[in-house]
């Protein structure tokens, strides 16, 4: 978790009663479900293209044409 979204869920926790905490858990939820939704619907529309990005993203990588990422710097 980051620093800030660890800030946002304790000020939250600390000021709003029960069911504001519960509206906006909920929330975060339906985005988060939605978004998932929103990517298997177009991994569904046409899965050669998926497939085609797979296959590139390999050759890439055995190519040497990639970097290895850290996360926490993002």
């Amino acid at each position: 978790m980051t620093h800030l979204l660890k800030k946002a869920f304790d000020r939250i926790s600390e000021e709003l009663p029960d069911d504001e905490q519960d509206r906006i858990g909920q929330a975060l939820i339906d985005l988060v479900e939605r978004d998932d939704a929103e990517w298997d619907a177009l991994l569904a529309k046409n899965p050669e293209k998926l497939k085609k990005m797979a296959d590139r993203a390999l050759q890439d990588y055995l190519a040497g044409r990639t970097t290895v990422m850290d996360l926490k710097k993002l």
